[in-house]
């Protein structure tokens, strides 16, 4: 009871009670989504916050500055409603989800406005429509992938809905236009409405990326179509696909057959999680018993039949593992390898039967044992997973066993709990690294507890693995959350630091060039290099807004060209005109950057006298004109060569990554790596942004704080070298089982 309660808690505070007969799944992931849209959406209104104040703080009037103002009061008053109701709105897309037409396999079409209802809309609502629609078509190409798979899942959870009339409560639509909505009460003008909507856009709808991977990865451990791979097929090969894997409504495992297996060369299935795959492994299983003559025991006199419980009560004799781990840490020192079968045969020859004869096993429960060990085996040798990780999951394998051994769907359901905890737990380690501060880390806590709960409380009720996995879960979600806000704010300082350094560089790269070509005197160039920088620096940032980067870069131009002497009549005349618009806008932009006031008025004064100078002076013109000197910088040549070599040696070098290349294009967001450094060590790291301006990747830890960034390049190099690894991030028990599902195939081949 308190069970179900809990699951309904955030819909009906909502005030959207939860209706009969919706899936458990979907509340979860209702619950989940709509607690994550909720802190994405405060961070959205800070921002607006930060923007109204910065705008009002840069008004050129008392009125406009009152108008930021007013919006920034009216939105902090305003603001807990709107979340609530935007909250309540996702709450009803949830238990009454919206169908979507058979014309996408996403969601309908965003409607888009027609010429005869454009005299209908005002400017400022079509102004914040096309804004709507532009932020929901971005959001339905970037998510594509995920969108469908959602959609497909969703439809089969929900009871009653199918591919013929698809449902999606996560679609961006439905959620943007929920927003917008809930925004309808902000009484602010188009302007401030618009912030509203890019702060929206830019917090929330940028970010759904995590929670729509959530609800995906919380439908697959129900077991509802775990194995959609979105391949830009068509709705219908979709459907046609969610069929084959033979799974109602309700999300239990139905009939299907079995998987191709004619290629002998693939050791991969097409799909796991149901009788069939687990009856083909127990036919390869037979087919070895058979190659190596192994005796039948069915009818045999002289053979006693341990039955399932006689079992499990020997398997408890086995030693615990915990006991070959220090006090209070089960993660310390290598994984713990158990010769399952050899210790099950040992116990096996130990015991005495009541009728004194010879103990034997079913061959069922003999196929299980044998799928542990090999199961167990492919966990202590996959490098994927992290080493403190490996350990602890390590000292599971009594435990795991038996589960198998008590409860047969073990290998056949795809929900089980005690696969769902394995699977969750591999997926949270995966970001560990050997210099990890474990002993102040609510992660390894979380755990070690589980691990550690497990071996003292498992008594064969396998309900412990399933309200472990709830509450892990749970755990996951918050953590999740919390390192998501974060990682979003490493991404916008990395972008905001990464674009400043780029207009930095850019800045003095073109001032070096022009400098370089002509004699300037001391004091303009320190003008140049030490106050004009900074003007070009901050239009370069603004460039996208205010156009001010050409004209910065043209004044240079202007000054260089003022500097030196004119001879010609009309240029005469032009320098003339130029000169007075000139120094106004050098010392305006200087103003504006605060730069040197206390010397403003004598460097500028310095600089007229400059510019008078080289105005008067015909005679240096024609000197400079002449000089033979100003030829001598063609001692560039032997560098010039120089870099010709250097350039051939990069041509080398690239074509040697050419192919690494791809593989780094082929990294997408959100994926684990490891990096191996040249003393031994080595760190794990998740793929958080792409600046393309910059050709920069930036790699964030578990936290979702910045560990190291680097362009496409290095990270080409880095992998050619052997010292950057991609991680494999699929579920650990399915990875496990293509694995032992391929060694039975080569065995029996």
């Amino acid at each position: 009871m308190n069970k179900q309660s809990g699951i309904h808690f955030i819909g009906e505070r909502m005030g959207a009670p939860t209706p009969p007969g919706l899936p458990g799944e979907v509340v979860r992931i209702r619950d989940t989504v709509v607690a994550g849209l909720g802190d994405l959406l405060q961070g959205a209104f800070d921002a607006v916050d930060d923007s109204l104040f910065e705008l009002a703080n840069n008004a050129r009037s008392n009125n406009e500055q009152n108008r930021y103002f007013e919006a920034m009061r009216e939105i902090r008053i305003k603001r807990k409603g709107v979340e609530k109701q935007f909250q309540s709105a996702v709450v009803k897309l949830f238990n009454q989800p919206p169908r979507s037409g058979q014309e996408t396999s996403v969601a309908a079409p965003v409607r888009q406005p027609t010429a005869d209802s454009l005299s209908l809309v005002q400017n400022d609502e079509l102004e914040e429509q096309v804004a709507l629609n532009a932020m929901i078509s971005k959001a339905r190409a970037h998510f594509q992938s995920p969108l469908i798979q959602l959609q497909t899942r969703f439809s089969v959870a929900y009871p009653g809905e199918s591919e013929d009339a698809p449902v999606n409560p996560m679609a961006p639509e439905h959620l943007c236009n929920a927003f917008a909505s809930a925004a309808e009460a902000l009484d602010i003008q188009i302007r401030e409405r618009l912030i509203v909507l890019k702060q929206f856009d830019r917090y929330v709808v940028s970010n759904l990326g995590m929670l729509l991977d959530e609800a995906n990865r919380i439908l697959i451990q129900a077991g509802i179509v775990p194995n959609f791979r979105y391949h830009g097929k068509s709705g219908e090969q979709a459907r046609q696909k969610a069929e084959t894997v033979g799974l109602s409504t309700g999300g239990q495992p139905g009939s299907a057959t079995a998987p191709s297996t004619a290629s002998s060369t693939a050791p991969t299935t097409n799909y796991r999680g149901d009788d069939a795959f687990f009856e083909q492994i127990r036919q390869l299983l037979a087919g070895q018993r058979t190659l190596s003559g192994a005796p039948g025991r069915v009818g045999d006199p002289n053979i006693h039949i341990i039955g399932d419980a006689e079992l499990v009560n020997l398997l408890g004799a086995l030693p615990q593992l915990q006991a070959s781990a220090p006090a209070g840490n089960l993660s310390a020192g290598d994984p713990v390898v158990i010769d399952l079968r050899e210790a099950v045969a040992r116990l096996l020859r130990e015991n005495k039967t009541s009728d004194g004869k010879t103990p034997a096993l079913t061959e069922v429960d003999e196929d299980l044992i044998n799928l542990v060990s090999m199961l167990f085996e492919f966990i202590l040798e996959d490098y994927n997973l992290s080493a403190p990780i490996q350990v602890l999951i390590s000292r599971l394998q009594i435990p795991v066993l038996k589960v198998a051994i008590k409860d047969k769907s073990f290998f056949s359901k795809a929900n089980h709990p005690a696969r769902r905890l394995l699977n969750s737990l591999a997926r949270a380690g995966i970001g560990w690294s050997a210099s990890d501060e474990k002993a102040r880390d609510k992660l390894y806590e979380q755990i070690h507890a589980i691990v550690l709960r497990i071996l003292n409380e498992f008594d064969d009720d396998p309900t412990l693995f399933e309200t472990l996995s709830n509450e892990f879960d749970q755990f996951l979600a918050r953590e999740n959350r919390k390192s998501a806000l974060v990682e979003q704010r490493t991404r916008e300082s990395e972008r905001g630091r990464i674009k400043s350094q780029k207009a930095q560089e850019t800045v003095d790269q073109l001032l070096q060039q022009k400098l370089s070509r002509h004699r300037v005197p001391d004091t303009v160039r320190d003008i140049i290099l030490n106050g004009w920088s900074r003007v070009m620096f901050l239009a370069y940032l603004r460039d996208d807004i205010e156009h001010r980067w050409t004209q910065s870069v043209r004044l240079v131009d202007d000054l260089i060209w003022c500097l030196h002497p004119h001879l010609e009549d009309d240029e005469r005349e032009q320098w003339v005109r130029v000169v007075p618009g000139l120094i106004k806008a050098l010392r305006a932009g200087l103003e504006e950057v605060s730069y040197n006031s206390a010397r403003l008025d004598e460097m500028m004064s310095e600089l007229k006298h400059e510019l008078t100078e080289a105005f008067r002076n015909h005679a240096l013109a024609e000197a400079r004109a002449d000089d033979p000197t100003r030829a001598e910088p063609e001692i560039e040549e032997p560098s010039a060569i120089q870099l010709t070599a250097v350039q051939r040696q990069q041509e080398l070098e690239d074509a040697a990554i050419a192919e690494y290349i791809n593989q780094i294009d082929a990294i997408e967001i959100g994926e684990w790596v490891e990096f191996s450094l040249v003393n031994g060590a080595s760190f794990r790291c998740k793929l958080s942004a792409i600046i393309e301006e910059a050709d920069c990747f930036v790699f964030v830890n578990r936290m979702g704080l910045k560990v190291i960034e680097k362009t496409r390049t290095e990270l080409a190099h880095e992998m050619r070298r052997g010292r950057l690894t991609l991680l494999e991030q699929g579920a650990l028990f399915d990875r496990a089982m293509d694995a032992v599902m391929g060694s039975l195939r080569g065995k029996t081949a």
